[in-house]
């Protein structure tokens, strides 16, 4: 084989360990802070995932179904494959990544559509899907939290308790899911922060502004927990769903909320 002949396989080879560091070079880091995402369909996300918007950012990461960490694109939920779509939880990532998050973002999906708050217990299976929504979340965070502490919680969830009945129930239910949730993933004063339901929600079910009521109260007896708005928000056309632009609108409002929160 002439030199040259050698020089040349020598590049080839180069190239090729190159490639092969440069997949090494997607695996994620050690430590991450994590958040939690958690509710129903409106945190899962239903928004259209538009062609072009699928950037990777090797800052935010998510657990994918499979327990895996790989970087973050929507739809980040899996919880109905065939519907899933943008959510608040990449815009809340990278809102934070702008605001200058210090260490990478590691986000833990785990919102069930169609799940009410009784769903949010231990052992209850979600009829729609057959998901045990909470037992399936602890594992997800158990698995997270092998690479990070939690540091906030976000939960969207209501619109399945948007009747007389339940609506009357749920803040005594919500106080006792969140001190469980405390325990249980080991975050007693980590923010949890919620989102109001649409205004297009509640113009078509008035039910809709008690639970609304009750998410906008709640802090005022509960230490660490916040709400943030919904209002003026748009749906995809199904006056239950936001639509992405305001899907992503609502992660950067629970972002500024942290960010607020972290500031004091």
């Amino acid at each position: 084989m002439t030199p040259r002949k050698v020089v040349s396989r020598l590049r080839y080879f180069v190239l090729i360990l190159t490639a092969v560091l440069g997949l090494s070079a997607s695996k994620p880091p050690k430590r991450l802070d994590l958040y939690l995402l958690i509710g129903q369909s409106n945190m899962a996300g239903r928004g259209e995932v538009e062609k072009g918007t699928q950037a990777t950012n090797p800052k935010i990461w998510v657990i994918n179904a499979q327990n895996q960490w790989v970087e973050a694109a929507d739809p980040l939920h899996y919880d109905k494959p065939s519907v899933v779509g943008v959510g608040p939880g990449l815009a809340f990532a990278q809102e934070m990544q702008r605001q200058k998050s210090k260490r990478p973002i590691g986000l833990i999906p785990c919102a069930v559509g169609g799940s009410g708050i009784d769903d949010w217990q231990p052992g209850q299976k979600h009829e729609q899907t057959g998901i045990f929504a909470y037992d399936a979340m602890l594992s997800r965070v158990k698995e997270a939290q092998k690479r990070g502490r939690i540091k906030a919680i976000l939960w969207h969830q209501g619109e399945n308790d948007s009747n007389p009945e339940k609506a009357q129930v749920y803040e005594q239910k919500l106080e006792a899911f969140i001190q469980r949730l405390r325990k249980d993933i080991n975050a007693p004063k980590v923010p949890f922060i919620m989102g109001t339901l649409g205004d297009f929600y509640t113009q078509k079910n008035p039910n809709a502004l008690l639970i609304n009521k009750i998410l906008t109260e709640f802090p005022e007896k509960n230490p660490n927990v916040y709400v943030v708005s919904a209002a003026g928000l748009t749906d995809k056309g199904d006056t239950t769903h936001f639509d992405a632009a305001s899907a992503r609108e609502l992660g950067k409002r629970y972002a500024e909320k942290l960010w607020s929160i972290l500031k004091k």
